[in-house]
């Protein structure tokens, strides 16, 4: 088994490349970006609130439509993202849609050594806890970045639903685990838009249950605010699952009512 800076390289390799492949993708839907200048959901726009006037540090931006869509609506961004070429696409659609964000390329454990500042809002979202190895350095670094008074929000996939079995389709299958410290290895050409051929097909992916995750935050002094479960995904857990006219997927109706997605906001109290 490689180790961690191994297993990082290799993610890395294929963000770098996935980077276009998501920038060219339907899924994306880059010109209905470039159209509305909005890739917001409406989940996330009314559990985070108004952000006008506030100091935003989007955590794994990717290339950054979510981080334009917030600064669109008022606040100062900063999106973070380890992939060079995510951060490319993300100043280059900065430009495209006139928007201002500033974009660092940093892998999030290694952020403090180009970053200092504090921020009124620690924000990540959707398909971002997989690729990190350490919760516990995680919310760290969270609450270092949160000024007193400011608070950290993450909307993702459920732990339960990543238990998922995607390749069986007639019924609810666990095939991977949900207290599981070791990485899962994939070896494939996943991408949310099938058709690219991935050259970097190597990736893995580390699966956090929900109290990890929780006590990452509440352990470096944070305060829970809310944890909210939800049937429904940003993306396609399970192949039966449809999109609907508000963005996210479903299983049909009456089909493993199991959690899919959480919510969770934590606020850091003044000293």
């Amino acid at each position: 088994m490689k180790n961690v800076d191994e297993m990082t390289a290799a993610n890395l390799r294929r963000w770098d490349e996935k980077a276009q492949a998501n920038w060219n993708s339907h899924y994306y839907d880059l010109d209905g970006f470039l159209r509305k200048k909005d890739s917001l959901l409406p989940l996330e726009v009314r559990e985070v609130g108004d952000v006008n006037g506030k100091n935003m540090l989007h955590l794994q931006c990717h290339f950054g439509m979510d981080s334009l869509s917030w600064a669109g609506r008022g606040a100062t961004v900063t999106g973070v993202d380890f992939s060079a070429e995510a951060i490319r696409l993300a100043r280059e659609l900065s430009r495209k849609i006139e928007v201002p964000a500033k974009f660092i390329n940093s892998n999030v454990y290694d952020l403090e050594s180009v970053l200092q500042t504090e921020f009124d809002i620690v924000y990540t979202s959707y398909g971002v806890l997989c690729w990190l190895p350490d919760l516990g350095e995680w919310g760290r670094l969270i609450a270092k970045y949160l000024r007193p008074g400011g608070f950290f929000y993450i909307v993702e996939g459920h732990p339960f639903g990543n238990m998922i079995d995607e390749n069986v389709l007639d019924h609810f299958q666990a095939g991977y685990p949900y207290f599981d410290e070791s990485p899962e290895m994939f070896d494939d050409d996943h991408v949310v838009d099938q058709g690219h051929d991935f050259q970097n097909k190597e990736r893995f992916e580390w699966f956090h249950s929900m109290s990890e995750i929780i006590n990452s935050l509440v352990s470096q002094g944070l305060h829970l605010e809310f944890v909210h479960e939800f049937s429904s995904c940003f993306f396609p857990m399970h192949p039966r699952m449809q999109r609907h006219d508000d963005g996210y997927w479903y299983l049909p109706e009456g089909e493993f009512n199991v959690p899919m997605m959480f919510s969770l906001k934590a606020s850091k109290p003044f000293d």
